[in-house]
């Protein structure tokens, strides 16, 4: 693996964060401050995560970094079934992200085992399609 692009824990978050823009830009203007703006920032961190824990030079930190691009995941998720009870979005649309934030967060609890457990350096952790 070269790059934290390589990571398919990265590569996932990133499809995700289009998915929320594309989500939101149907909200009501009255909540472009509000959940709009909470929700496309929540979702871009979790791919910003991965990318800065990818960068850092030790595991404990990268391991830090994991665990964030969690906590936003576990987030966004919230704030998707909120928006969806307000009814700024449909419960299929709901379902279809919700089952992609699942998947992201199955691929980032696997990604964090397996740095949690390898003697190698951050840079080798992987789990590449």
């Amino acid at each position: 693996m070269k790059t934290y692009r390589d990571l398919f824990a990265w590569q996932k978050a990133m499809s995700l964060v289009t998915e929320i823009y594309r989500m939101t830009g149907m909200f009501p203007k009255e909540e472009i401050y509000g959940i709009t703006s909470q929700m496309r920032r929540c979702a871009v961190s979790i791919p910003s995560n991965i990318a800065e824990g990818y960068g850092r030079h030790s595991r404990d930190d990268y391991l830090r970094f994991l665990q964030m691009a969690m906590s936003s995941l576990f987030e966004i998720q919230t704030q998707m079934e909120i928006a969806m009870n307000l009814k700024y979005v449909e419960k299929n649309q709901f379902d279809e992200v919700y089952q992609s934030s699942r998947e992201i967060e199955r691929i980032l609890a696997g990604l964090i085992q397996s740095v949690r457990v390898s003697p190698s350096k951050p840079r080798s952790f992987s789990l590449v399609p």
